[in-house]
């Protein structure tokens, strides 16, 4: 079942019907419910992540803050990894929660907030590293998908899509970030171990690959090998232009066909995902020069970096009668721009947080002004929350990653605090973060089991324990 599936089920499933006990604690009980997996029945038991889970209770003086947290942290490792070890090379595949294909980006994110605990926590170091591993397997599978499956002769719904689709495969969309991810992944595992082991010649071909695969998709010469089709009734499931998008101007941009939400884009230049792209060239061209030893290599990527960089800050700023030089979400090359913010990552919002450009940059903090205002077309504001949503969930609805994302971004303590009492009285007593919830009613709310967007929560509930425990040293 693909994510879009989930979203039409949403109205049965806010009813407590399609995804059962759903609603069950829509009034938070006192004592709060215990609805974190049994320990007996956990995929994966970190020692470093449960000491985390211990000393955030006792920091953290908001008692449903901190029983948040402890559910939601440890989510990904308690139902979504399958970690296997043969010869001494570590495996793991991740599924994203409610639907089981692993996504390049989903499982870098998944995994991402516990990088820091490797230090103290082998069993947890290993695990990461089969994440490494199992992604480079995917890219060589093929590059241009999204999300595969573990089994590859399991079939999904997406087989009879209109393009290349190989056995393994759960979905092919091609989205500019998922090339990105597994480069973010590998870079700061390197960074955080000093372990080289999972940068094979394996590893080294995939990189190749993604290489090639930028290099196809800025389309210079021609559309490239890549096109898509779907018999869907959703517009943004499928890509015009006899499936090679929406046409271009070859300006330097790398082509994203969908966005991280696994929406087809408007103009095929995403602009947070080409950002995304410059800082993934470069670390990978730190790493290359680094462990590789290929001096050649790393300065393919370190030119194609450069080139991209340039066209974005040529191409990819509107002056803005409000808000003046800020970033589109997509553009074209032609002069056209796509005005908004999407609530999945990359997004503009999330810029700093990838690296890709300084929260301190005048025209991201422009962007930031945009994003979070009624100026957006999908920043809504209700009588539960306001946040940014997604034209993957129409209208109304705010995404929990956006607040989250917004409070990771923030140096404002009370922007950090209005987010953290948000999320807090937004999952509808269930204990965890949804995808996303109704401005006005957050029981209303689609995906009751999006690992992601859980273990995004406990990483900025951790950063604020870190950098601000003032904040958390009173209930909220």
């Amino acid at each position: 079942m693909n994510r879009r599936h989930f979203i039409q089920q949403t109205a049965a499933a806010s009813a407590g019907v399609a995804f059962g006990t759903q609603a069950v604690f829509a009034t938070q009980p006192a004592d709060f419910p215990v609805v974190r997996e049994a320990a007996g029945k956990r995929n994966f038991t970190s020692i470093a992540v449960e000491k985390a889970i211990e000393r955030v209770k006792k920091t953290v003086r908001d008692p449903e803050l901190a029983w948040l947290f402890e559910n939601c942290f440890p989510n990904t490792l308690d139902t979504t990894v399958q970690f296997s070890e043969a010869d001494g090379k570590p495996d793991t595949f991740v599924i994203t929660g409610d639907i089981d294909a692993m996504w390049l980006r989903d499982s870098t994110a998944q995994v991402w907030p516990y990088l820091p605990l490797t230090k103290e926590d082998e069993p947890l170091r290993k695990l990461i590293a089969g994440v490494i591993r199992r992604q480079t397997q995917c890219i060589r599978l093929d590059p241009y998908a999204n999300a595969f499956y573990s089994d590859p002769k399991k079939e999904g719904e997406w087989k009879k899509d209109i393009t290349a689709m190989k056995p393994g495969l759960h979905e092919r969309k091609w989205e500019l970030d998922s090339l990105c991810y597994p480069i973010r992944l590998a870079y700061h595992y390197w960074q955080t171990t000093k372990d080289t082991s999972p940068f094979d010649a394996d590893w080294a071909d995939a990189m190749r690959l993604i290489v090639k695969t930028c290099r196809e998709q800025q389309r210079k010469t021609g559309r490239g090998p890549y096109k898509f089709g779907r018999e869907t009734s959703w517009s943004t499931d499928t890509v015009p232009g006899n499936g090679y998008g929406n046409p271009t101007k070859p300006i330097g941009l790398i082509h994203s066909i969908f966005r991280p939400s696994d929406d087809a884009t408007v103009f095929p230049f995403l602009v947070p995902s080409n950002w995304f792209a410059v800082a993934s060239l470069r670390q990978l061209a730190a790493m290359t020069d680094k462990i590789r030893s290929d001096a050649v290599f790393a300065k393919e990527c370190r030119a194609l970096a450069d080139e991209v960089e340039t066209a974005l800050k040529q191409y990819a700023i509107y002056t803005h009668p409000k808000y003046g030089k800020l970033y589109a979400l997509e553009v074209d090359g032609f002069g056209n721009h796509l005005l908004q913010d999407d609530a999945n990552v990359p997004n503009l919002l999330s810029l700093p947080y990838l690296g890709a450009v300084s929260a301190a940059d005048p025209i991201y903090q422009n962007t930031r002004r945009f994003s979070l205002s009624a100026d957006n077309p999908y920043y809504f504001k209700g009588k539960a929350a306001e946040g940014i949503g997604s034209p993957h969930t129409l209208v109304d609805n705010i995404w929990t990653m956006s607040l989250t994302m917004r409070a990771l971004t923030s140096t404002n303590e009370q922007e950090i605090l209005t987010q953290l009492r948000q999320l807090k009285k937004t999952h509808a007593g269930t204990g965890f973060m949804h995808e996303s919830f109704d401005k006005d009613d957050p029981k209303q709310f689609t995906r009751k089991w999006f690992a992601w967007a859980n273990t995004l929560f406990g990483e900025l509930i951790l950063k604020v324990v870190n950098e601000r425990p003032q904040l958390l040293s009173k209930p909220l």
